[in-house]
């Protein structure tokens, strides 16, 4: 339900909720389906307070896509404070916090950086170029958890850890576009316990699968 209109005395927490509110229309509708207006009374706050804030809807879409991508970059740092040892700890800690997203979710895993790239790579080259840069930060901080354990522990094929690393975002990005299509989560975590495997595989020779039955969503509810 759209939130009462009120006055804003606190224009930090009205730009906030201008932004928060953008990134939810952007998971349900689209960016190109969701405007100004309709920010608006979702955050609920006037077109006045918008304009006190931002230019324009494509100064929110960025402000938005950076908001997400700070939040998401956060959690990943997480996997640093895995032990650098055995050499995959981090890759695998990294692993772990893309699959918790999943499970701990109460609605499809999707992303603002992912819905808006496919919806405005050929339209918009602004937020193209806003979008292209975050997936590379992304795909940047895999390659130097690869390269980390590349230097740890000499793989046993050897590969690009650039490479490599888009070929994770790219799986990632798509898993859950096709697991938000098909209302099943579960095809984000089998994927993500494929490209676990076949990280290992590079190093030890072996890529086991875990067992058939995935960890469960914390609820059926599948949206987000």
């Amino acid at each position: 339900m759209p939130r009462t209109l009120q006055k804003q005395r606190r224009p930090e927490e009205t730009r906030k909720r201008l932004v928060a509110a953008a990134q939810e229309l952007v998971l349900e509708r689209g960016f190109s389906a969701s405007g100004v207006d309709q920010i608006c009374e979702r955050a609920g706050v006037t077109k006045g307070a918008f304009f006190h804030h931002f230019k324009s809807k494509d100064e929110i879409g960025i402000a938005a896509l950076g908001a997400w991508a700070e939040f998401g970059m956060a959690a990943y740092a997480e996997a640093r404070k895995a032990p650098a040892k055995p050499p995959l700890a981090r890759v695998h800690r990294f692993f772990d916090i893309m699959t918790g997203f999943v499970t701990d979710s109460t609605s499809p895993v999707t992303c603002v950086v992912g819905m808006m790239s496919q919806e405005l790579a050929q339209a918009n080259p602004v937020l193209r170029g806003v979008c292209s840069g975050y997936l590379g930060d992304w795909t940047d901080f895999a390659k130097e958890l690869l390269e980390e354990a590349k230097a740890a522990q000499k793989p046993r094929v050897d590969f690009d850890a650039a490479e490599a690393a888009w070929f994770l975002n790219a799986l990632w990005q798509g898993s859950m576009l096709v697991a938000k299509t098909r209302q099943d989560p579960h095809i984000v975590i089998r994927n993500l316990a494929h490209a676990r495997a076949f990280i290992d595989g590079l190093f030890s020779g072996t890529a086991t699968l875990p067992p058939r039955k995935s960890p469960q969503p914390r609820t059926k509810r599948r949206t987000k």
